[in-house]
């Protein structure tokens, strides 16, 4: 009886979302010099500060958006 090889299946393709900001010379000055400090680009620099928001595919937990002055407001007694 002859051996039946298994397929692999064929990885999804994975897609890639542009995202542009802008920053002053300053700003990007000390980008510059905080990655060549550590040793890494600026681009996995700001994933990593960003990694915490990145991780919610469908739903955003609603505690992240209310501040802390924000829940000021509705307490009573605030007036």
């Amino acid at each position: 009886m002859p051996e039946i090889k298994s397929r692999k299946k064929r990885r999804k393709k994975v897609r890639f979302k542009e995202v542009s900001l802008k920053l002053s010379k300053n700003q990007q000055r000390s980008l510059d010099n905080y990655c060549k400090a550590r040793r890494t680009t600026p681009n996995k620099l700001i994933k990593k500060m960003i990694r915490r928001f990145l991780n919610y595919s469908k739903d955003v937990p609603d505690e992240s958006f209310a501040t802390a002055n924000q829940l000021d407001l509705f307490e009573e007694g605030h007036l």
